[in-house]
């Protein structure tokens, strides 16, 4: 049965489980507390807002979508799939996006593609379809199932802050890769959406908090302490548990 992540009780639901089912994320909740729930437009649009983001700066992409946005009303597939190149230039897109939307366009047309039934699929099937699709990459097909299908089993494999969040979380050596990730959440099944919830707030604590103690030029010795203090406690729960199952 598939979890569907459409509201923040879902996520709360969700995250509860996953420290009952594994007992390693108890240290990482403890610093996290319950992670909000992001959620984004499903189907076409939805997709098309990840793509236009690609490999750009957060002010760039929202620069760009807002004009796409703007352009087009309704902002579907339909109306994608009649605007010319130049035109979605102008706007901002490059050409390999413009080829990727608009093959995109023509799948759902075609009705070849069917964004919405994903929700329900296997999320490593519906990661495959997604992926099939010229253009869609691992990382878009996981963030857009996540964040604008709400589907509870995705799982961000290839998404760096959730790696270096896990490893610093399972006390890991190096960096675990994208392929090295899928074997680390099996214990997470079927919540691994839910768990990039929580990894993903867990890098946002500790980026802050290193952070802070970066910027502080004459820190006060009382708090520093008690901050390393609290961050030797979190991770010596979380050494005490390197296994799934393993005792509290």
């Amino acid at each position: 049965m598939t979890v569907h992540l459409n509201t923040q009780t879902d996520l709360e639901d969700a995250v509860h489980a996953l420290v009952r089912q594994d007992p390693r994320l108890a240290p990482i909740y403890e610093i996290t507390g319950m992670p909000a729930l992001r959620r984004r437009e499903a189907g076409f649009a939805g997709l098309a807002h990840i793509v236009t983001g690609q490999q750009l700066s957060t002010a760039s992409a929202g620069a760009i979508w807002a004009r796409l946005s703007a352009a087009f009303d309704p902002f579907d597939h339909e109306s994608f799939a009649k605007a010319r190149a130049g035109r979605l230039g102008r706007l901002g897109l490059s050409a390999a996006k413009i080829k990727t939307l608009k093959s995109i366009a023509r799948e759902l047309a075609a009705e070849r593609l069917n964004l919405d039934v994903l929700a329900n699929e296997d999320a490593d099937a519906a990661h495959n379809t997604l992926t099939a699709l010229h253009g869609i990459g691992p990382w878009t097909a996981d963030v857009y199932l996540l964040f604008c299908l709400g589907h509870g089993d995705a799982w961000p494999a290839g998404d760096l802050a959730v790696q270096e969040a896990v490893k610093i979380g399972l006390g890991l050596k190096t960096r675990p890769s994208a392929k090295e990730m899928a074997p680390l959440a099996e214990p997470w099944r079927p919540l691994r959406g839910a768990a990039a919830h929580l990894w993903w707030s867990y890098y946002r604590a500790l980026k802050k908090r290193e952070g802070v103690i970066g910027d502080v030029r004459k820190p006060n010795a009382v708090l520093n302490k008690a901050l390393v203090a609290k961050r030797s406690s979190a991770k010596a729960k979380i050494t005490a548990r390197q296994k799934p199952g393993s005792k509290k």
